[in-house]
């Protein structure tokens, strides 16, 4: 499993954990992942389709499950 699918699914697992949850959120449940690492993978996870990316606020970003599933599959 390469580094990018790892970072993935623990995005997806965290957010399926704690739908609504703030970036932030899963940033500090990430600890080992930088702030970039994070918002890079949720940007290309919401292009997917894969998270919801609301926001809610100045600056605050909500995540949600997206609609085409919330975790990827792997052979």
């Amino acid at each position: 499993m390469n580094r990018q699918m790892m970072v993935a699914d623990r995005i997806l697992e965290t957010v399926s954990q704690l739908p609504g949850c703030l970036m932030e959120e899963v940033v500090m449940a990430c600890p080992d992942l930088s702030w970039n690492q994070v918002f890079l993978e949720v940007d290309r996870l919401s292009r997917e389709g894969r998270l919801c990316l609301m926001p809610k606020g100045m600056g605050l970003y909500v995540l949600q499950p997206g609609k085409k599933g919330g975790h990827s599959v792997h052979a």
